[in-house]
């Protein structure tokens, strides 16, 4: 099982990955990004042996305006067949994860309501 972690912030980025392995998902390996752009290149780099899941922030790097980042991201990923079966997961505080989360079909949750649970809330993404 292949994870991606995107999130511009060091301490999100520990944190989902130390949630993720407290579950102890067999064979789990985690890598991140800590931009949309270093997401897209490591999606890129494993097409041949594409993520299962990307976990993904929406608000990074100012670039791609009036998109967030996340969401130019998902759009990306999207666009390559070898990704068709991979989840997106969006964890985000922005108030429209759940309309730019129904526009593309992916899954989401709020960051306020992941901080404030335990690291099960995770494990409904590999299910």
């Amino acid at each position: 099982m292949r994870v991606l972690i995107v999130d511009d912030v060091p301490g999100w980025i520990r944190f989902h990955k130390n949630n993720l392995e407290y579950l102890n998902i067999p064979n789990l390996e985690i890598d991140t990004a800590d931009s949309a752009l270093q997401a897209l290149s490591k999606v890129e780099v494993s097409i041949d042996n594409p993520y299962d899941v990307i976990f993904t922030d929406m608000q990074m790097e100012g670039n791609f305006l009036p998109k967030l980042a996340g969401e130019w991201l998902i759009e990306q990923i999207q666009m390559l067949n070898e990704y068709k079966s991979t989840k997106i997961v969006i964890i985000s505080a922005s108030p429209s994860i759940n309309l730019i989360a129904q526009k593309y079909g992916v899954e989401y949750v709020s960051k306020y309501i992941i901080r404030n649970s335990d690291a099960e809330i995770y494990r409904q993404f590999f299910e």
